[in-house]
């Protein structure tokens, strides 16, 4: 399984160990031991970044699942939310050709980015999971998003009491992937 993020999976401000995609490794080990995680994620990796380097990691690691979580730094850049569908797109293709099963995972703009483009990029995730047919997360930050108790002080990165509430979420959408 590849995780292929940016850093609200990996682990920023905070050791990797106490990291949602560390917690999903151990609740593997447990659960589901015929699956491993790999972490590919970047911290202020763009849609961009993560297309131009997917080729090279899906053939390192060969994963059966990519858990696609790309976009944020997009938004927060203000980037045009078609180029970062296009992007996302173009990942997902590639990682379904080589044989992988997708969850997409999405996320929110503050208010501050206006209406129509939180609306817009908040849409792309929908529209990209239905358009390639892959799971989809709406938003990684479900449940606790407004909590800014449970954010490190930038109030963009969740602390580490927030991370079993992000695998929480991820893996209300992972579980049906694994299969049997």
């Amino acid at each position: 399984m590849l995780v292929y993020g940016d850093s609200l999976s990996a682990t920023y401000g905070m050791p990797e160990r106490r990291g949602w995609v560390a917690l999903l490794g151990e609740r593997l080990k447990l659960e589901r031991p015929d699956y491993n995680v790999v972490n590919a994620s970047i911290s202020g990796e763009t849609t961009a970044g993560g297309l131009a380097r997917i080729d090279k990691v899906l053939d390192l690691h060969k994963p059966a699942i990519v858990i696609l979580e790309l976009g944020a730094n997009d938004g927060l850049r203000g980037l045009p939310v078609a180029a970062m569908k296009k992007n996302l797109a173009a990942i997902i293709d590639r990682s379904q050709k080589a044989g992988a099963r997708v969850l997409l995972v999405g996320t929110r703009m503050p208010p501050n980015y206006g209406e129509d483009y939180t609306k817009s990029f908040e849409r792309a995730f929908a529209d990209l999971a239905r358009g390639q047919r892959v799971a989809l997360l709406p938003n990684l930050l479900e449940g606790f998003g407004e909590k800014l108790e449970l954010f490190q002080p930038d109030r963009i990165h969740p602390t580490e009491i927030a991370q079993p509430a992000m695998l929480k979420n991820i893996w209300t959408k992972l579980a049906p992937l694994l299969g049997r």
